[in-house]
C-alpha cells in the first residue's frame, strides 16, 4: 500500500494487456500502487505468452520484429500511462517506465535517440525511460533527463553506479528546470534479491546470515541518495521478489520499507505485503553496521567489486537474451 505520510511508492513490476484494461486500474483506485514498471523480460513473457496481442499483431503484417515489438509495447505502455495520469497531475508518482532496446547498454546516442523516440511516440508526460547504468548510459540519462524526459535508471548493484547515476541526474534536471520546464522525476533502481540468490549458499558455508546482502547493499545506496538531498530523485528497490527459497514473499518489500523510496515488486509479492497489519520503516539503516557487514565479507574473501561487475554483467544478458527470443518469436 503506498503511504504518502513517509513518501513510500509501491509500483507494480507487470504488464500484460488485458491485465491493463481490467484489475491494474482497481489498484490504483484503492490507493495501493501509484505506479509501474516493465523490463524486456516481461515484455517477452506478456507478448509471448498472452492472447490478447493476437489481434494488433494480425494489422502488423510486413513489420520488422522490432516494429512490431515497439508498436505492442508503446500501446501497453500509454494504456498503463493513461490510466496513471491522475496520480501523476496530482504530484503522487504516477509513472510507468519502458526500457530502451538492451542491446543499446553501450551506445550512448543510440539510447538518447530511441528514449526520445518512444517517449515521443507515446505522448504522455509521464512515462520514464529505463536505461542500465552503464558507461554509455550514464550520459544518456543526463541528456534524456536535460530535454524532460523522466528516467529511470536499471540494474544498479553497486554504491559507485548508483553515485554515477546520481551526478548524472542532478545535472540533467538542473539543465531542464532552469529552462522552465514541467516537472520531471527520475529514480536509481537498485537491484535486490539477486544478491542473495548469487551468495547465499557460499555465506552460509562461511556461517554468515544469508538473505541480507541485498538489503544491506540496497540500505548503504539509499542513505548516500538521502544524503544528497535531491527530492526529485529517489531509490528504488528493484528485484524484490522472492525466488527458491523459505523467506516470506514480501521480504524484500518489508526489510527494505523506507521514506522517500519506491518498491517495484510482482503482483503476487504485493498481495503477499497487503496482508501485514502493521508496517514501520526499516530504512535508514546505520552507516556502521552496514560498513561492518561488509567488513566481514571481505575478511572471509567475498570480493563485493568482482560480485557487482558479475551480476550487471547477467543482467544485462539477461534481458539481451529475452529482448531476443521476444523478436524472434515475432517473426
Amino acid at each position: 500500500m503506498v503511504n504518502r505520510d513517509i513518501n513510500f511508492s509501491l509500483w507494480l513490476d507487470f504488464v500484460e494487456r488485458d491485465y491493463l484494461k481490467n484489475e491494474f486500474t482497481a489498484l490504483i483506485e484503492k490507493g495501493i500502487i501509484n505506479g509501474a514498471t516493465s523490463n524486456p523480460s516481461i515484455f517477452a513473457s506478456a507478448i509471448t505468452t498472452s492472447p490478447a496481442y493476437k489481434e494488433q499483431l494480425a494489422t502488423l503484417e510486413g513489420k520488422s520484429p522490432k516494429e512490431k515489438y515497439e508498436a505492442l509495447a508503446i500501446e501497453d505502455i500509454k494504456t498503463a500511462a493513461i490510466a496513471l495520469r491522475g496520480l501523476y497531475d496530482e504530484g503522487n508518482d504516477g509513472y510507468i517506465s519502458l526500457e530502451v532496446d538492451p542491446f543499446l547498454s553501450n551506445d550512448t546516442q543510440g539510447t538518447i535517440a530511441e528514449g526520445k523516440r518512444l517517449f515521443a511516440a507515446i505522448g504522455e508526460p509521464n512515462v520514464m525511460v529505463k536505461v542500465p547504468a552503464t558507461n554509455a548510459g550514464y550520459e544518456a540519462m543526463e541528456a534524456l533527463l536535460a530535454t524532460g524526459i523522466s528516467v529511470n535508471a536499471t540494474l544498479v548493484f553497486s554504491p559507485e553506479q548508483a553515485k554515477r547515476c546520481l551526478k548524472a541526474m542532478k545535472h540533467g534536471i538542473d539543465l531542464f528546470e532552469t529552462d522552465g520546464g514541467r516537472r520531471i522525476q527520475a529514480v536509481i533502481s537498485v537491484f535486490v534479491s539477486r544478491f542473495d540468490r548469487h551468495l547465499d549458499e557460499d555465506l552460509a558455508c562461511e556461517g554468515i546470515d544469508v538473505s541480507k546482502t541485498g538489503i544491506y547493499n540496497a540500505a548503504k545506496i539509499y542513505n548516500m541518495i538521502e544524503m544528497n538531498h535531491t527530492p526529485s530523485v529517489k531509490t528504488l528497490f528493484a528485484s524484490t521478489g522472492v525466488k527458491g527459497n523459505n523467506l516470506p514473499a514480501d521480504y524484500y518489500i518489508r526489510e527494505l520499507y523506507a521514506p522517500h523510496s519506491v518498491n517495484t515488486a510482482p503482483l503476487a509479492t504485493i498481495e503477499a505485503f497487503l496482508t501485514e497489519k502493521e508496517i514501520t520503516a526499516k530504512l535508514p539503516m546505520e552507516e556502521s553496521v552496514l560498513n561492518g557487514y561488509f567488513t566481514k565479507l571481505s575478511d572471509c574473501g567475498f570480493d563485493m567489486q568482482e560480485v557487482y561487475d558479475t551480476l550487471l554483467k547477467e543482467g544485462l544478458t539477461a534481458f539481451e537474451k529475452a529482448f531476443e527470443e521476444m523478436l524472434e518469436s515475432l517473426k
